[in-house]
């Protein structure tokens, strides 16, 4: 876990309190380092430091404030190290508020340097001292509950961090998101809920917008509890918290996370609004989350929108990684790609075409689905393909196309392809090859197939026949003239 306090926050922290001269008392109780109570000590909001010290640390604020040509930090480390050393080797005969701010300083040099386990010793030493300042020893508590969390000992991180809380006045909602943090690590979500629904109501009063890490925290601590509380009061719960984040943070993962939890939850349409939501933002960058939005529109019968959305993700281009295997040595290797978002797999034309027809662009259903049909392993899309020229009055293709169909093979309810097919020879005034594909479509066992095809070549038959002495009409007719 990082820390939350940034180096020169914490550099000014760290000037403030050691020149405070203030007095006035206030009580507390001493702890030590392994957490063991004393006896109750006074301690004072501020202290004065003797005069030989205080020149000493005078020159060690100096060293740290100084600064480049550019007007950047460069602080003299050397200098501070040096005058620090000396002041540790004659700690004994120091004065008890004097080794608390020289502890805190090396505290401050130790965590600069990231020396943490160091720091950690030395803020320790400080909250020994009888002669602390409530200053120093609170900001010690709240350095080293992060410290301790640093190292991911996130039960003594804790501790010091509720003593931080029972010793100032106001606890921030930085600190409430920091312990919520420690919880969450832990495993207590009951109190890393509570922790992190502190730090966001403060932050709304203290007039900023909690940060985008604190709803994650509290969304997945939710999440963990699915077992105690119940998946549905679960998803219920966490369904508030992404509606923020979209909000508040709009980023695709919290719009995709929004969206399955309106799928689990039943609620189709919020689902198909979410994932629209973020594909008109242009966050949608994979296969799945298009077609996941195409069929949900379809759902929801918007073939139209359906179709676009597919069609866009035929056209937006993205880098990807596929693993090949290395034909030498055996070994899986990644490859760099780019392609589109939808590949022009049999089962996406088909879910294409489909989306144009449902949509009647049937002029645009028509190339694609020529294209399904190529890659179909039976002829079900031929047959779909001929029906849809069929319905464009273009009878020869569509005779061509249902033939294709036939001959791919694997195709369900094969008679009334027969049918069809006959349909559209008889458009096109080819009897005798109508009056075939009846014959066979009356081979059926389904009644109402068997009559339907038995209909039609009847029909068939007296057509020919008017047709022939319609033709010998005009022959006559044309012979007199």
């Amino acid at each position: 876990m990082k820390l939350i306090s940034s180096k020169n926050n914490f550099l000014y922290i760290f000037f403030i309190l050691a020149i405070s001269l203030l007095y006035m008392p206030a009580i507390l109780h001493a702890q030590s380092a392994d957490d063991q109570p004393k006896k109750q000590v006074k301690y004072r909001k501020a202290r004065a430091l003797s005069t030989s010290t205080a020149k000493k640390m005078a020159k060690v604020y100096e060293a740290l404030e100084e600064v480049d040509e550019k007007g950047e930090p460069n602080p003299d480390m050397e200098t501070v190290i040096e005058i620090l050393t000396d002041l540790r080797n004659q700690k004994d005969s120091l004065k008890s508020y004097d080794r608390s701010v020289m502890w805190n300083a090396w505290g401050y040099v130790y965590f600069s340097e990231e020396k943490y386990i160091k720091a950690i010793e030395a803020y320790n030493y400080l909250l020994n001292e009888p002669e602390g300042t409530i200053p120093l020893r609170v900001s010690a508590l709240l350095t080293l509950g992060q410290l301790y969390l640093s190292q991911e000992d996130y039960n003594k991180g804790i501790k010091y961090i509720l003593q931080w809380m029972d010793e100032v006045e106001t606890v921030t909602a930085q600190a409430w998101q920091l312990l919520g943090r420690a919880y969450y690590s832990v495993g207590d979500y009951n109190k890393a809920i509570s922790s992190l629904e502190n730090a966001i109501a403060l932050a709304e009063e203290e007039g900023y917008k909690p940060k985008e890490s604190w709803y994650v925290i509290l969304a997945a601590s939710i999440g963990e509890l699915k077992n105690e509380i119940g998946e549905k009061e679960s998803y219920l719960r966490q369904l508030e918290i992404y509606e923020i984040l979209v909000n508040l943070y709009p980023k695709k993962l919290y719009f995709i996370q929004l969206g399955g939890i309106y799928n689990e939850l039943g609620r189709e349409r919020d689902y198909m609004i979410t994932l629209k939501a973020a594909y008109q933002k242009d966050m949608l960058n994979r296969e799945t989350e298009y077609l996941a939005l195409a069929q949900l529109l379809l759902l929801n019968q918007n073939p139209y929108w359906a179709a676009e959305v597919l069609v866009s993700g035929q056209n937006k281009i993205v880098t990807y990684n596929e693993t090949k295997k290395d034909e030498v040595t055996g070994e899986e290797i990644k490859i760099e790609k780019t392609g589109p978002v939808i590949k022009e797999t049999e089962k996406n034309l088909k879910l294409l075409a489909d989306s144009w027809r449902m949509a009647q662009e049937i002029d645009k259903a028509i190339p694609v689905l020529e294209k399904a049909a190529k890659m179909s392993n039976d002829g079900k899309s031929y047959v779909l393909l001929g029906n849809l020229y069929l319905s464009e009055d273009k009878i020869e293709q569509a005779v061509d196309s249902i033939k294709k169909g036939l001959k791919k093979g694997k195709i369900d309810k094969i008679s009334q392809v027969h049918l069809t097919l006959g349909q559209a020879y008889f458009e096109l005034q080819k009897f005798d090859d109508a009056k075939k594909e009846f014959r066979i479509a009356a081979r059926d066992k389904d009644k109402k197939v068997k009559t339907t095809a038995n209909n039609w070549l009847k029909y068939t038959e007296n057509e020919e026949i008017r047709v022939k002495n319609l033709a010998l009409r005009r022959e006559y007719i044309q012979s007199q003239s």
